[in-house]
């Protein structure tokens, strides 16, 4: 152990606490801009945050849970003190999985493993972002090549047309071994994606067959995700398309885009460079039992 630093300690809701945090995750955002945005959208009385400081008070390293979901931010250290609270923490609650870079999952993950928390399954990805518009080419070749697609904001009204491809979305992208599907959970999820307004559908033939959406929002950058066509609507440019023109959008307010694609997902992936995003760095999900 690197004595350098203290030990954990829970993070206090005060501004002498929170603001240090943001302005940590806002300088490391390219990195850890999904826990940035689950730090901003939290519920400080049910999503503690836990901070690592070295001796002369600075703050090194955060762990966040946010929807029984464990996120690291180490920026890159690797000798720290053990985090001993996680051991009566997951006694208290029930922690679903542990999302972030690669190495630090892995970290974390190791930790666990010796409390006795067993892996039900895990996912690698590869973390992409993109800053400006650079594809406008995609944007002309995905044109007027399917005469009968409508690229539209859906509205609430859109919900039982919606469902199917956000369930097929989450057995396709999402569940993992032994997870439990909700329809219930599954629309009320969809409902507040439709709601907020940031989501593009795919309508071919009058039937909606694709969708996208923002998940979360950090300080300077959008995250994507829920990205789905229906399998037998695919290799038509239906993806490119949608992707190119709600990804514009967002782009236009100023603001980057992140977001995380398996990396079994070939088509997926080239679709993304295909646009202009860089791959920063590799990117896991564990999932518990």
């Amino acid at each position: 152990m690197n004595d350098e630093y203290f030990s954990w300690r829970r993070m206090r809701n005060s501004d002498k606490e929170i603001i240090p945090a943001q302005e940590m995750l806002r300088d490391l955002e390219d990195d850890y801009a999904f826990a940035a945005a689950r730090f901003l959208s939290r519920n400080p009385s049910k999503d503690p945050v836990w901070t690592l400081k070295d001796r002369e008070g600075g703050l090194s390293a955060l762990i966040i849970n946010s929807k029984s979901t464990v996120l690291p931010v180490f920026y890159g250290i690797k000798d720290m003190p053990f985090p001993k609270f996680l051991s009566g923490f997951f006694q208290l609650k029930r922690i679903h999985s542990i999302q972030g870079l690669t190495e630090e999952v892995l970290f974390v993950e190791d930790i666990l493993k010796q409390l006795g928390r067993k892996v039900s399954d895990a996912f690698e990805y590869e973390l992409m972002s993109l800053d400006k518009i650079i594809f406008k080419s995609e944007q002309r070749n995905e044109s007027g090549i399917i005469p009968s697609l409508v690229l539209r904001v859906p509205r609430m009204t859109d919900l039982d047309a919606l469902a199917p491809l956000q369930a097929a979305y989450e057995h396709e992208e999402v569940m993992h071994k032994g997870s439990v599907f909700s329809p219930a959970a599954s629309r009320i999820n969809l409902a507040n994606i439709v709601a907020g307004g940031n989501i593009l559908a795919a309508e071919l033939n009058g039937r909606l067959v694709g969708k996208i959406n923002v998940s979360g929002v950090s300080f300077t950058r959008y995250l994507v995700g829920g990205v789905f066509v229906r399998s037998d609507c695919r290799s038509q440019g239906i993806a490119g398309k949608m992707a190119a023109q709600f990804i514009s959008s967002l782009l236009k307010d100023g603001m980057g885009v992140t977001l995380f694609v398996k990396k079994s997902n070939i088509a997926a992936r080239k679709l993304y460079t295909r646009l202009g995003f860089k791959v920063i760095k590799d990117y896991r999900i564990t999932y518990f039992i």
